[in-house]
């Protein structure tokens, strides 16, 4: 008789972990074996007709893939990891997730319990270590603690505002044997509510003021995503006529072909999404945290505008902006509500001022306004990419110019097709994450697409690429920069590149040591074929595209301006020194 047919049996503590993750249909898992963590992983022997272990190459790759995976399936991701600095290899990761709202369960070995704070060999305090960057974490001593504790990870993990979980294990409590009978989910805990209870009595008062105003604005964060109500939104934008703008996490949260769509929001975004801010008369946050990256300096942000803020996260209501009418709910059921209570209306001549507005950035900003004699930008690349891959494709980026560039020339028209570091802005995390993510949607496409710099913090783990046969595709836009800090010293520190320009290896020649079809563009009469290869290959592929050195991406807001003072263009003097504290 089996444990899950409530019959007990005596069993190990690892083999209690290994239970517990399959009872909540865990089928992938991304990590890398040690000492501390060594019982779990003799019983993963057992369990490779379950659960499907990847070997990652570093620790980070694990929890990034893990991300990944979760990013793209909705599902929690799962990481493992030895103790000492295979646990402390995590913290990016974590950090990454817990502020992009990443459902992530790590597991980490730790010393025998006798040996805690003895300073023991590979023994780190991992739970006060992760305490800052993560939702909740627990140590566990007891086998008998192990999947309640599992239970209780994966429901925090999930639910609310999602985030990262750890879970300390001693090695004594996974060696340690007792009677197992039945995992129990957790479906409550008394001091967590995760979702709030809608108040009528705002949503009413939301409503009146969308009713009566001319000007109203819709910013979508990914919120709209994780309380999946992109569908909601499409309906709710379509029934009022207000237009709508993504932020960088909140990318596919509303199609870009729909004639509402008003652009992408933030520093690098869309000229009329960002300047119509300052123009709108109610200003509509829904799952989205104000972030500096969006709101510029606040000072100068929708001071005009009464402002409705729908967050399921009570902490982020008011943190930056002030609310004149806060929601604190589920985005779905502030959408469901909002529905049936605001008008059928159009704002025509409202959205015409985004068309103006867009029309002035094609003119000054376009695609082909970058071109230059002889060299490759990322803007066409990009573009070209954007042309032949199907809606259903994945992007993962990394962080810098080619992730800003990526965010406004690829038309994502379908929910969770952009995953993207965001708030952390952590270098190294598109290959992992694209590897996750192809293994949580093993039937869509995923490229990712890389800076020359990002590419090198994480390239081992085209390793797990070659091991395990996962068709991702890898796109490097190779400038030999790290460029979006060289546009910064470009633009306001006077061309002092300091430390940022790069001598890069032969990528090429790696991608086909790790055994993956490889290829460099540098022509743009090559440039069709080229993405038709990276595309239609059945395996993995690497494409390396040499692009110009000083490519800047714009429109851009400097740092401390506001979303008027979006430039267009480079500067022809240098900004105000006021402007850049």
């Amino acid at each position: 008789m089996k444990a899950d047919q409530h019959t007990a049996e005596v069993c190990s503590g690892a083999e209690i972990l290994l239970r517990s993750l399959v009872a909540e249909k865990v089928d992938v898992l991304f990590g890398y074996p040690g000492g501390a963590i060594m019982p779990v992983y003799d019983a993963l022997y057992d369990y490779a007709d379950r659960l499907n272990h990847i070997l990652v190459r570093h620790e980070q790759g694990a929890i990034h893939a893990a991300q990944g995976y979760a990013r793209a399936s909705g599902r929690v991701g799962v990481a493992l990891a030895t103790s000492g600095p295979g646990a402390t290899n995590l913290v990016t990761g974590l950090a990454d997730a817990l502020i992009d709202s990443t459902p992530v369960v790590c597991i980490t070995g730790q010393v025998f319990a006798h040996l805690l704070g003895t300073d023991a060999f590979q023994e780190i305090d991992v739970v006060n270590t992760t305490i800052p960057v993560t939702k909740w974490n627990i140590q566990v001593t007891e086998a008998k603690d192990i999947a309640p504790a599992v239970a209780k990870a994966f429901y925090i993990a999930r639910t609310g505002r999602p985030g990262p979980v750890l879970i300390d294990i001693t090695k004594n409590a996974q060696n340690e044997k007792i009677e197992f009978s039945e995992y129990v989910p957790c479906t409550n805990i008394r001091t967590y509510r995760p979702k709030p209870e809608l108040s009528l009595t705002q949503i009413k008062a939301a409503a009146e003021l969308i009713n009566q105003s001319n000007r109203p604005y819709i910013l979508a964060g990914q919120g709209i995503l994780l309380s999946g109500a992109s569908d909601l939104l499409v309906a709710f934008s379509g029934k009022t006529g207000i237009p709508v703008a993504c932020t960088l996490l909140g990318l596919s949260g509303f199609p870009v072909t729909h004639p509402n769509y008003a652009g992408f929001l933030g520093m690098h975004g869309n000229y009329a999404a960002n300047i119509n801010i300052n123009e709108c008369d109610v200003l509509i946050a829904i799952g989205m945290r104000f972030d500096d990256r969006v709101t510029g300096n606040v000072n100068k942000f929708a001071r005009q505008a009464k402002v409705i803020h729908i967050d399921i996260d009570k902490a982020e209501i008011n943190k930056n902006i002030r609310a004149d009418i806060a929601v604190h709910a589920d985005a779905a059921e502030a959408l469901t509500e909002l529905m049936g209570l605001c008008e059928t209306r159009n704002h025509r001549s409202w959205m015409e001022s985004f068309a103006r507005l867009n029309d002035v950035e094609q003119q000054r900003v376009s695609i082909h306004s970058f071109l230059r004699e002889g060299e490759l930008t990322m803007a066409e690349v990009i573009d070209e990419l954007a042309s032949q891959a199907d809606p259903l494709t994945i992007i993962t980026t990394d962080v810098g110019q080619h992730q800003m560039v990526t965010s406004r020339y690829y038309p994502y028209r379908t929910p969770r097709t952009l995953i993207t570091s965001g708030g952390a802005g952590t270098m190294g995390f598109a290959l992992p994450a694209a590897i996750g993510a192809k293994l949580g949607m093993p039937d869509r496409q995923v490229i990712a697409v890389i800076g020359d710099g990002g590419f090198q913090m994480t390239m081992q783990e085209m390793g797990v690429i070659m091991q395990y046969g996962i068709p991702v595709k890898v796109l490097v836009l190779n400038n030999s920069f790290l460029g979006m800090v060289r546009q910064w010293q470009q633009l306001f520190h006077d061309k002092r590149y300091s430390f940022t320009e790069m001598s890069n290896p032969d990528f090429v020649a790696i991608a086909g040591a790790y055994g993956i079809a490889a290829a460099k563009l540098e022509r743009r009469e090559n440039l069709k074929e080229a993405i038709s290869a990276l595309l239609n290959s059945s395996s993995s592929y690497f494409l390396e595209v040499r692009v110009g050195k000083e490519e800047n991406v714009f429109p851009m807001i400097p740092a401390g301006a506001g979303v008027s003072d979006m430039l267009l263009e480079a500067p022809r003097t240098e900004y105000p020194e006021s402007v850049n504290r």
